[in-house]
């Protein structure tokens, strides 16, 4: 690959704008939700995935579940989006606010992340 390209995938890279939002893993069989803020959905899924398909995750609950019922158990879902202009700007406390939200209007649900 050329400079050139590589120049142009970086700055593609760096002006990207990520879905950002709050992400759910809703264990099927229980009924127990797990709520996290993501700055980049995709990201985040794939990393949390890996965490628990290597029995590495740090939320002993999650694991535990997704050691009983696997990924299969499981529903993955993007319960809010954030809406936002500039991608460089912080966007975490908006982040939380949402996921206080939706960890209010759910009663089984609780934060995937301490």
């Amino acid at each position: 690959m050329d400079i050139k390209r590589k120049k142009e995938l970086l700055e593609a890279y760096k002006n990207r704008r990520p879905e950002m939002g709050v992400i759910s893993y809703r264990c099927k069989e229980t009924g127990e939700v797990f709520l996290g803020i993501s700055k980049d959905t995709k990201a985040d899924f794939n990393s949390t995935n890996m965490k628990l398909d290597i029995n590495w995750h740090p939320n002993k609950r999650l694991q535990e579940l997704w050691n009983k019922f696997g990924a299969e158990g499981f529903e993955r879902s993007v319960v809010k989006v954030l809406k936002y202009d500039d991608p460089h700007e912080d966007h975490t406390e908006k982040l939380e606010s949402l996921r206080e939200q939706c960890l209010a209007a759910d009663p089984n649900a609780r934060r995937i992340w301490r």
